[in-house]
């Protein structure tokens, strides 16, 4: 599990770094990394992961159509930890 979250917050660091531009202001997905847990292990979101998935829920197709982290966004846990904060599952 600690390796998993490992490779999930380098992905989204590597990500957002390579974002570039306005868009990657809006769409930071360095600000996922607090939902590591949720998102790889189901555990329940905190209200902090809450917050950054909201703040960041313009951006989930996007994240979900890169193939570097897409099995992440795309994955039950991530889905629940959405359900879990009250957020709207998208559809892409």
């Amino acid at each position: 599990m600690a390796k998993a979250v490992a490779v999930l917050v380098a992905v989204l660091v590597v990500a957002a770094a390579g974002a570039g531009g306005a868009a990657a202001q809006q769409c930071d997905a360095s600000g996922l990394a607090v939902c590591a847990r949720a998102i790889i292990g189901g555990a329940a979101p905190t209200a902090a992961c809450c917050s950054g998935l909201r703040a960041q829920q313009g951006c989930f197709c996007r994240y979900a159509r890169n193939p570097a982290y897409s099995r992440y966004i795309n994955s039950p846990a991530a889905r629940g930890a959405l359900t879990a904060c009250g957020i709207a599952i998208p559809r892409c």
